[in-house]
């Protein structure tokens, strides 16, 4: 029983499998033919089964072909979201930004800030994950060396090697879990109407504060209301938008 079960189970998986392959060479297809909305329907349902850096980053060219700057955009966030590093994906997202109307000038960040966000941004949630699994067996290794080494050398070689192993094995988890908490809890929106007006408060009637249009970048403050949400720009300015204004990433 237990055998039928499994090939049954790797039945599916191998289904699924091609039939996920198949979909995406069908995109990529319609894509290279120039059938951008036809591509851009088969990435989406593609999405439907799981998430997909690559996926979302075809997805991002197939919008930005048909001169759909927002859902470029907030697919070339979300593909860099899963494979942060990534310089394709980082190169058209910048390319996007430059057709985008706002022209952003943030705060400028402590250095030690921007080079720890960099550094971690450097490597994949899963990949952070694997080096600390790969640090910690370092660590038992050496470990073993100190206990069980009778020469002075290799035990302080062993003991040196293992601290070392567990700090870089902590560090590597802190950044799995950092990668992990963003991909978990997302609180950066892109605007995908044309503009915006932000408000004082969340109603039509609030006083109106400043436009940001299609494309803009805008982190959610106050997530307490369904249909409207307090944002953040990245040069500290604060407002009240519509929900159905932006999508979040």
């Amino acid at each position: 029983m237990k055998r039928h079960i499994i090939i049954l189970l790797a039945l599916l998986f191998t289904s699924s499998q091609l039939w996920a392959q198949q979909m995406k060479a069908e995109a990529d297809s319609a894509y290279i033919n120039k059938e951008y909305a036809k591509a851009i329907e088969i990435y989406e349902s593609m999405l439907q089964q799981g998430e997909s850096g690559e996926v979302y980053y075809n997805l991002g060219n197939a919008y930005f072909k048909q001169d759909e700057l927002g859902k470029a955009i907030l697919n070339y966030e979300r593909a860099l979201l899963l494979q942060p590093g990534n310089s394709d994906i980082s190169a058209n997202l910048d390319m996007a930004r430059a057709k985008t109307v706002d022209k952003v000038n943030p705060n400028p960040e402590v250095f030690f800030v921007a080079w720890t966000r960099t550094l971690i941004n450097t490597l994949t949630v899963d990949t952070w994950g694997w080096w600390g699994i790969a640090c910690f067996i370092i660590m038992l290794a050496s470990l073993g060396v100190y206990f069980f080494t009778k020469r002075i050398e290799l035990r302080k070689t062993g003991f040196f090697a293992a601290i070392i192993s567990l700090i870089l094995c902590i560090i590597c988890n802190l950044f799995a879990f950092e990668q992990k908490g963003k991909i978990d809890h997302r609180t950066d929106a892109i605007v995908l109407s044309p503009s915006v007006t932000v408000r004082s408060t969340p109603s039509d009637e609030g006083t109106s504060l400043f436009v940001i249009h299609e494309g803009r970048k805008v982190s959610i403050k106050d997530n307490s209301m369904k249909d409207w949400k307090e944002i953040t720009l990245e040069d500290g300015k604060v407002g009240w938008i519509p929900m159905s204004a932006i999508e979040i990433i």
